[in-house]
């Protein structure tokens, strides 16, 4: 299945409208990058796909093996450094933290952090990535 992600571009700063055709959100650069910061970062909406991958995929798998009335709230603290390497080349660093909130046993919860390191975004992020160069849509 593709996935399809429409942006359009407005004059101030770098506000995006960002649509996949059904929900929008604004994207912007900070104010220290020439934006106008009233919307999240490039960066700040990876980061933000993938902690909501691994706390929706705790939720998944406490629901699958019967635990969901054990686990309350779910959080995740995500932090990213972005280090310039050789020719350019970056390198990227995320800590990830995940509180669950509940009564599960020390074994239930090590499950279910192990199953959110596993979780679509995070695997695809760590797969293979072919991005074609821009062309023009005119």
């Amino acid at each position: 299945m593709a996935t399809k992600i429409n942006i359009k571009n407005l004059p101030l700063g770098y506000q995006s409208i960002i649509t996949n055709g059904k929900h929008t959100i604004i994207g912007d650069e900070p104010i220290n990058s020439k934006g106008t910061d009233l919307g999240l970062a490039p960066t700040e909406l990876v980061l933000a796909g993938l902690a909501m991958c691994k706390v929706a995929t705790v939720r998944f798998i406490a629901r699958r093996k019967g635990w969901e009335d054990q686990i309350r709230d779910v959080d995740a603290y995500l932090e990213q450094v972005v280090k310039r390497g050789e020719k350019g080349k970056l390198a990227t660093t995320v800590q990830v933290k995940i509180k669950i909130e509940g009564d599960i046993s020390e074994e239930q919860r090590n499950e279910l952090l192990e199953q959110a390191d596993n979780c679509y975004i995070h695997r695809m992020l760590d797969g293979e990535w072919n991005i074609a160069g821009a062309e023009s849509m005119e």
